[in-house]
């Protein structure tokens, strides 16, 4: 029989193992583990074949939910061309003048990094918002946002 411990450790190692295969899968099942572990504590005399069960429904359960809500979340809404990240919005990380290059961070990536160089026609001071007018090569193109 499984104490509540074996589950607690067996969630530790599952979730481990996800440092090891970063397909970020394996660590659903190990918090259905630790779920298990922390009902034991509740229900010490929860049949084998119940908490296998458990288990095996709360990891799926967690695969499902992240798959289905969480993951298309963390996937930036940005496009993949120059086009489609007109207008996006940024905090500008340091001064910008006409004459100097600055940069800015955005807080989805755009176009696969979330600091960008940019330039500007006209003073923005570091902190301000601002929107990209137009992608030209490695540099972008802002203007403060409104």
């Amino acid at each position: 029989m499984f104490e509540w411990w074996h589950w607690i450790v067996l969630g530790l190692c599952l979730a481990m193992t996800e440092l090891a295969v970063p397909a970020f899968f394996i660590v659903w099942f190990g918090i259905g583990a630790i779920a298990v572990g922390i009902v034991l504590l509740a229900l010490p005399d929860l049949a084998v074949a119940t908490q296998m069960l458990f288990w095996a429904g709360l990891s799926t359960l967690l695969v499902v939910f992240w798959f289905r809500y969480l993951k298309p979340r963390t996937i930036s809404a940005v496009g993949t061309s120059a086009a489609h990240v007109r207008g996006e919005v940024g905090v500008l990380v340091s001064d910008l003048c006409p004459d100097t290059r600055g940069q800015v961070r955005f807080q989805k990536p755009v176009l696969g990094s979330d600091i960008w160089e940019c330039y500007a026609a006209t003073p923005i001071k570091a902190g301000e918002r601002v929107r990209i007018v137009a992608v030209e090569g490695s540099y972008i193109k802002v203007e403060e946002a409104k």
